[in-house]
């Protein structure tokens, strides 16, 4: 039987001591053998793309094999548009775009990114290979960059591999894109007037279009030897590109895409620098773990992002997602800002700057953008005016107490981002008032002279957009987020010296609520998306010699109409259970099923309050108001 190689991305800090220099990620050649002769499926949970039951065009853009690609240029393909005789249909309901992957043998998991005119369209991670082989499908449904395919365009997708005689795993994709017409031949509006692929439409309000006619790349532009994607380096790069709208647009959203990657891959548990310079550590990742995205245009701040905490396939225990994968991490979750309020600036047929950085960044963050204009076709300039623009400075504070190598860390942040303005086009005079809330909160504690580590995580994100035309009532969208994470992590030492034993637990979720309220009704929908992943590795002279792990996910969504229900788990690549459910609860029997998704948060937040020094300030306020049990107190506070 051939030996199975797992190269496991351990965290940095699961091994730290006084001299500590190993990296975040360590491969270990694995002793472990595979008694499997077939492939194995990966797969996300999430709930299926909706499309009709009519017969799509199909077209493969793409077949390429991944061997050595880091960095060398994108592979790049053109698109026509479909088009007879290939496809009688000229108007589509939905648009599917398809990656399919297979790969053998031993590898890391990888980036990549698919882009089409330089507009991103997928941010995804490769799964590890083992050596009977991997495969696994990625559907996106990409219909609200549709009058991006109404163009030749070009293809470009960038997986940086490497394969030599130890990484012998080579990625063989085909990109497929599905075009679904709608039934019985009708043309038009799909049905769905509630809150649609990151845009609205409300009865009674004025009929704006679904999508956006007009899509700008905020990316880098080809050629290049590397993905579209900017590169963050440190807290202090920011990285930008110019643009320049139409002057008949009458709204306007950044559509965010990013990454975080080596020396911030794990943010989330990266160790204060105090803590760091204390303990004479070498090679370890710091900054503390608040990380922040902010997009500002010509200079001014016009939203925030606190980043989900996605865990790549490699990441803390690989055998966690196996084959399983982590939340969001075969389709990173993208982030909208509302820039409507700030078109007064824009509109004046001159060149303007787009720019990103990131808060206490570390090497590397890869961003990038698509700015989606909606324009008003029936005039050829529409005027705008801003009533209102402010971005109150960040909040960030935080409080240590360690001795050594143990102790807590409590790590607070908020920001809120505020605007308004009108919009004059054939459509009317409509204000729109924009308005960001996010609040951060983050409890890390080491013990077992450091090789121990709890991190307890809670991230807040509130965004509503209210539009109204003098005369008619409002229509408004909100979006409210909630992402808890917990991890545990401890190095126990054998009693050999060369070796030790690895326990992990990572429970976190994805959870949000959207509503649309137009003149007659009010759409509603949510998402609880939780994982629990329990794992231990038995490690011997830089070998894996014996290991488990075991994942447990429940994906609920309720789209009042539409549900999609599933519980799923896995052990040691072997599925153990897998219901699935397209039943819509009732309303009661929903809010006694949903705990708090992440529950670990909710009770060692709670254990944890008399642990930490008595403290607080409006910061402190805000995340007690988040987290029950959190401590207040007097603290203090930065900008």
């Amino acid at each position: 039987m051939l030996p199975l190689l797992l190269l496991f991305f351990l965290l940095h800090h699961l091994f730290t001591t006084t001299t500590a220099t190993l990296s975040h990620r360590l491969p270990l050649l694995s002793s472990l053998a595979t008694t499997s002769t077939t492939p194995t499926l990966y797969f996300q949970v999430t709930k299926p793309v909706t499309h009709p039951s009519t017969t799509p065009c199909s077209y493969t853009l793409l077949h390429h094999d991944f061997a050595y690609t880091y960095t060398k240029p994108p592979v790049t393909a053109p698109y026509t548009p479909p088009s007879s005789p290939t496809c009688p249909h000229t108007n589509f309901a939905a648009i599917v775009l398809e990656w399919k992957a297979t790969c053998k043998g031993r590898q890391y998991d990888r980036i990549f990114g698919v882009w089409l005119g330089g507009v991103e369209l997928l941010r995804s991670c490769t799964a590890e290979p083992r050596a009977t082989g991997i495969l696994w499908t990625v559907k996106k449904d990409v219909t609200k960059y549709y009058e991006l395919f109404k163009k030749n365009q070009t293809l470009a997708v960038y997986l940086g591999n490497v394969v030599n005689s130890v990484y012998t795993g080579v990625y063989h994709v085909e990109v497929k894109l599905h075009f679904y017409p709608f039934p019985d031949g009708r043309d038009g509006d799909n049905g769905d007037h509630g809150f649609v692929g990151g845009d609205w439409r409300g009865r009674g309000s004025p009929r704006l279009s679904p999508w956006a006619q007009l899509i700008l790349p905020i990316s880098r532009d080809l050629p290049l030897n590397d993905g579209l994607w900017f590169e963050i380096e440190n807290s202090t790069d920011v990285q930008s590109k110019e643009f320049r709208i139409p002057t008949n647009v009458y709204r306007a959203v950044v559509e965010v895409y990013l990454s975080p990657h080596e020396n911030d891959e794990f943010w989330y548990s990266n160790y204060p620098n105090e803590y760091i310079e204390a303990n004479n550590l070498t090679g370890t990742p710091g900054n503390g773990p608040f990380r922040e995205v902010v997009v500002s245009i010509d200079g001014q701040v016009v939203g925030s992002i606190f980043p989900f905490t996605v865990i790549y396939t490699g990441g803390i225990n690989p055998l966690l997602w196996r084959p399983i994968t982590g939340i969001g991490s075969f389709d990173l979750p993208t982030y909208d800002i509302e820039i409507t309020p700030f078109l007064e600036k824009l509109l004046d047929r001159k060149t303007h700057t787009i720019a990103f950085s990131v808060t206490n960044a570390l090497n590397v963050w890869y961003i990038d953008a698509n700015l989606q204009l909606w324009i008003d076709s029936k005039s050829k300039k529409t005027e705008a005016k801003t009533l209102l623009q402010q971005a109150e400075p960040l909040e960030l504070s935080s409080k240590l107490d360690f001795s050594g190598l143990d102790g807590q860390f409590l790590t607070q942040g908020a920001r809120v981002v505020t605007s308004k303005g009108w919009v004059k086009s054939s459509y009317g005079n409509i204000t729109t008032i924009a308005t960001q809330s996010l609040g951060y909160v983050n409890l890390m504690v080491m013990g077992n002279e450091g090789n121990l580590q709890t991190v307890n995580q809670t991230i807040k994100f509130k965004t509503t957009v209210t539009s109204q035309k003098l005369g008619f009532p409002a229509v408004s969208f909100s979006l409210n987020k909630i992402f808890p994470l917990y991890l545990y992590t401890n190095e126990i030492a054998a009693a050999n010296a060369s070796g030790y034993d690895l326990v992990t637990i990572v429970d976190f979720a994805f959870n949000e609520k959207r509503t649309v309220s137009g003149r007659y009704k009010t759409w509603k929908s949510s998402l609880n998306n939780a994982q629990n992943a329990q794992g231990e590795m038995i490690v011997q002279d830089n070998l894996v010699t014996g290991g488990v792990g075991s994942t447990k996910q429940s994906y609920e969504f309720d789209g009042g109409k539409y549900c999609y229900i599933r519980n799923v788990g896995s052990s040691n690549y072997t599925i153990l259970y897998d219901q699935v459910s397209s039943e819509c609860p009732k309303e009661a029997a929903v809010a006694a099923s949903l705990p708090f998704r992440g529950i670990h948060n909710a009770k060692l937040f709670h254990r944890s309050a008399s642990l930490v020094p008595v403290y607080g300030s409006e910061l402190n306020r805000r995340a007690s108001r988040m987290v029950p049990g959190f401590p207040r107190g007097t603290s203090r506070s930065q900008s």
